[in-house]
C-alpha cells in the first residue's frame, strides 16, 4: 500500500462493468480485480474471466514514484523487496486501487486507459 490517497473512497467496481463504463468512470477512483501481466515495455491488467493478453482488452497500469508502495506493516519498498522487479505480482490476480485515465492508452497507446496514481495492490 501507499500513503497516497487515503482520504479517498474508492469505488469498487468489476473489470465488465469498467470497461463498458469508462467515460463515467474517468478521472475517478477505483478498485479493480484482474490479472496483472508485465513484460518488456508492458504494464497492464486484463479481465481476469476472460483472460485475453491483448492490450486493445487491457488497462495501463502506471506505478508511480508519485505514490511509493510498500509492504503492508513495513517500510520496505514494493519494488525493492524483489531487487527492483515486479514478477512476483506478473499473470497473477491482483486487487489494485488508483486512478483511471481514459486519455492514458499506455504504450503505444493500445490499451482502453490507463489505471494511474496506484496505491495499493493485493494479491
Amino acid at each position: 500500500m501507499s500513503d497516497c490517497d487515503n482520504d479517498i473512497a474508492f469505488k469498487h467496481v468489476t473489470y465488465a462493468h469498467l470497461i463498458d463504463s469508462l467515460k463515467f468512470y474517468d478521472q475517478k477512483y477505483i478498485e479493480i480485480t484482474g490479472k496483472y501481466q508485465e513484460g518488456k515495455e508492458q504494464s497492464a491488467l486484463f479481465n481476469d474471466s476472460l483472460y485475453l493478453p491483448k492490450p486493445n482488452t487491457g488497462l495501463w497500469v502506471n506505478f508511480s514514484q508519485d505514490c511509493p508502495l510498500y509492504l503492508s506493516g513495513t517500510r520496505i519498498g514494493f519494488f525493492e523487496y524483489n531487487n527492483g522487479g515486479f514478477t512476483r505480482i506478473n499473470n497473477k490476480v491482483v486487487k489494485i486501487r488508483g486512478k483511471l485515465d481514459i486519455h492514458n492508452k499506455g504504450r503505444l497507446k493500445q490499451y482502453k486507459g490507463c489505471i494511474d496514481r496506484v496505491s495499493f495492490i493485493e494479491l
